[in-house]
Formats: structure tokens, C-alpha cells, sequence
């Protein structure tokens, strides 16, 4: 079991530190995290890509490759995530561990500077960003929010949550939006910058075998120049709002293939025990949905379903022929309706338990894994390690599965279909 430690090194900022000695490799990360709003998170989002491309020291992408070539290949990426209702904008950085690099050359103390520089202290011109960095980020951050429509499964997916959460921060997509993306100007987007340093909370995760006073010290030194402000506080989710009466929502694109997404709300906060329901249902290769929509009906090519810890939403994902839509929408809520009703044998919930084990062990065995888990427990408030969350899952009982499940009720359909297909009912 590896050593696992939180603890607060300024006004705002939190490190979550674990030790792991079986790792080549460590890893730093550094993340704002601030609420998810339609407003700001076109430009949150553009912010990483932009601070990337270089800093007051290493004016481009060039110099800036030198400088990790120079760490022996070290890696810093930029990353945009949705934790609950929180946004997590900074960057990830992966790098050798002291132990495996000539002489013992130490690493973590240039590293976790740079990191520092790119957040703390970016390439500018007259006052804001470079014109031409902000330029070409903002038209890949447009391609990339096109390009979503692309994948159709995760398209579906997105629009089924942007209907069932319309009006909270849950229904707002990580990358904003086309539409502000295009409206964003060097200055206004250097403004929000300088919001988002000073009031973000900052997250700070570090994996790898160096010792904890060592690691509180690279990053304190690091990050000396980080402005704070009292308004660095935690941010709670709100309650998803269930409609009176379930929404059915359909959409016509040039698709050979339908997508249906179904979303359930829940009002239990036994989170264990929902987990482990939403994994007998839909979570596994062993759930209801796969076997007996898709592999006994044959009604999908796929069917599955994800638990949404934070605002206790279960959303099914599936591809069905337009043809089936009524009749594998049928099948998806009697499966649903079994397992509430607890009609669960002994091997399905060995199933799922054996399927969670292998899925957390796995975790402690990925350093990328582990601080994203880390950065949704932070950014949302909760204290679950990944041994305590196996304990939990381990203790649920069918009793306390199905008192939880009782909560679960339709939301939304949302369906995908061919522009050609007629009009599309609900039940």
C-alpha cells in the first residue's frame, strides 16, 4: 500500500502527495481548479494551451523543447477537465525518477520549476499573450470542440447530459463553446487568466519516490509567485434538478447508425452501493445491459452505463438500427427495473465486485490514473482513497444496494437518428 498524504502548503493550494518506489517514472501535476461556468469556460480552457506554448525564460515551443530535452525527455502536457461542477485547467508532467537517471541527477526541483514558469510566468507581448499563440490555440481549441460531433457515441453522450442538466454547471461542456471560443480577444482572454490564477484553487499532485519535505519544498519554491486571494474556496455541487416529467429529445444528422442515451437520477448518496448497482447493470461485461440488450436481444451494438459520482446520475450509452429504438429503450428500463426489483443472481454481483477490484488495483498500478482519481476526489470534496473505496465496495451488502437503487428514476432519452428517419416518440 503506497503512502498517501494531503496537506496545505499556502492559502489555496493543496498538495496530494504519494510515495511509490516501484515507479521509473514521477509525476507532477498542477491544477486550477475554479466552478464550471457557461461564462469562463471557453477561455479556462484556452488558457493551458496558451501558457504551453511558452514562457518569460523560453519564449516558444522550440526553446521550450530544449529545456525537457535537457531532463531527459520529460513530459509536460496541458489538460482541460470536468470534475463535477468544478473546471481542472493546468498540466501533467511525467518525468525520470532520480534513481534511474546518470549520477542520480535530480529532477524534481527543475521540473516542478518549470511547471511553475508556465503557469506563473508566460510569454507575453505588450501586456497580454502572444497575438500569433493565441491565434493558433483558439483555432485548435474551435477544431476540437467541432470535432466532437465527430465521434457520434461521445456526441450522444454530451448532448444527452447538456439536455438532463440544462441550467446547472453539469450541463456545460469542459471546453466551452464554439460560439465564445471565436468571441475570445488576447487581452480579454489575459484578463481571465489573471482572474483565474489569483482566485482558483491550485492542485497540486506528486507521485514517485522522493520524500515528502523534499517535494513540499520544489513546489513552495515553485509556485512563491502565485497570487491568492481569499476567494480560493472549496465549491459544493448542486442538486440535479429532475424534471416533472421525463424529456424525450431527439436529433436528426447524417448517421448510419442510431445512438440512444438514457439518463437516470438518483437521490441516495450511498455512493458504494450506487456504484456497485450501476455496475451490475451496466458497468461490465457481466452486466444486464450487455448481456441481455445486446448479446440475448441483439437490440445493440453496444450498451452500457456510467455512475456520475457528483451529481448521482446514471447515463446509458448505446448504438442501435433506428428501426429498434422502441424496443431497445424498452429492454434498457426492464433491465433497469430488474435489478431494482432485485432480481440479481449471486454471480452477477461476484461479477461486478471482481470487475471494481480489478479496476481500482489497476489504478494503483497507473500514476495517471491515480491523479486523475485524486484530483476528482480533491476538486469535489471528498476524502476516498482508492483502498478505502475497495473496502467500501467490499462491505455493500444486496439490502443496501437495493435501498439505494430505489432513488434511481427516468430522466432523459435523448436518441440520435438519420435526418431521414421519421419522428421519433417516447412511450
Amino acid at each position: 500500500m503506497m503512502e498517501l498524504i494531503r496537506r496545505v502548503l499556502m492559502p489555496g493550494v493543496t498538495l496530494t502527495y504519494i510515495q511509490g518506489e516501484k515507479f521509473k517514472t514521477n509525476v507532477i501535476s498542477a491544477q486550477l481548479v475554479t466552478p464550471l461556468s457557461k461564462e469562463t469556460a471557453s477561455a479556462n480552457a484556452l488558457i493551458p494551451a496558451v501558457l504551453r506554448r511558452g514562457t518569460a525564460r523560453y519564449r516558444d515551443m522550440e526553446q521550450l523543447s530544449a529545456a525537457l530535452d535537457r531532463l531527459y525527455g520529460a513530459r509536460i502536457d496541458c489538460t482541460v477537465r470536468k470534475k463535477g461542477e468544478n473546471q481542472c485547467a493546468g498540466f501533467v508532467s511525467s518525468f525520470v525518477d532520480d534513481h534511474y537517471t546518470p549520477g542520480g541527477e535530480k529532477l524534481l526541483e527543475p521540473v516542478a520549476a518549470l511547471i511553475g514558469e508556465l503557469l506563473c510566468v508566460p510569454a507575453t507581448a505588450d501586456g497580454q499573450f502572444v497575438p500569433d499563440y493565441f491565434q493558433r490555440e483558439r483555432e485548435n481549441l474551435s477544431d476540437q470542440i467541432r470535432g466532437q460531433i465527430n465521434d457520434k457515441r461521445v456526441y450522444a453522450a454530451l448532448r444527452l447530459l447538456q439536455t438532463m442538466c440544462q441550467g446547472e454547471p453539469y450541463g456545460v461542456s469542459r471546453l466551452g463553446s464554439e460560439q465564445d471560443v471565436a468571441a475570445l480577444t488576447p487581452s480579454a482572454l489575459y484578463r481571465q487568466y489573471g482572474v483565474l490564477l489569483s482566485t482558483a484553487r491550485l492542485e497540486l499532485f506528486y507521485c514517485g519516490s522522493a520524500a515528502l519535505p523534499r517535494v513540499e519544498q520544489a513546489l513552495l519554491e515553485a509556485f512563491r509567485g502565485l497570487p491568492r486571494s481569499e476567494a480560493a474556496q472549496p465549491f459544493s455541487v448542486l442538486p440535479h434538478a429532475a424534471p416533472e416529467k421525463v424529456r424525450y429529445v431527439t436529433e436528426g444528422l447524417d448517421v448510419t447508425q442510431g445512438k440512444l442515451a438514457v439518463g437516470f437520477s438518483s437521490t441516495s448518496p450511498d455512493y458504494p452501493a450506487l456504484l456497485l448497482f450501476n455496475t451490475i447493470y451496466g458497468g461490465s461485461a457481466t452486466s444486464k445491459l450487455f448481456l441481455n440488450v445486446r448479446e440475448k436481444e441483439s437490440l445493440c451494438y453496444y450498451a452500457s452505463s456510467v455512475l456520475h459520482r457528483q451529481k448521482n446520475l446514471i447515463t446509458v450509452s448505446s448504438g442501435v438500427e433506428f428501426a429498434d429504438y422502441e424496443r431497445a429503450l424498452a429492454e434498457i428500463l426492464a433491465q433497469l427495473d430488474a435489478a431494482k426489483q432485485g432480481r440479481i443472481e449471486d454471480w452477477e454481483i461476484e461479477g461486478a465486485r471482481s470487475t471494481m477490484r480489478h479496476s481500482l488495483r489497476a489504478m494503483g498500478d497507473s500514476m495517471g490514473q491515480m491523479e486523475d482519481f485524486y484530483l476528482g476526489q480533491s476538486a469535489s470534496g471528498t476524502g476516498d482513497t482508492i483502498e478505502s473505496l475497495s473496502a467500501d465496495l467490499e462491505a455493500v451488502t444486496l439490502e443496501r444496494m437495493l435501498a439505494a437503487a430505489e432513488g434511481v428514476a427516468l430522466d432523459t432519452v435523448y436518441f440520435l437518428k438519420n435526418n431521414e428517419t421519421g419522428e421519433v416518440q417516447g412511450p
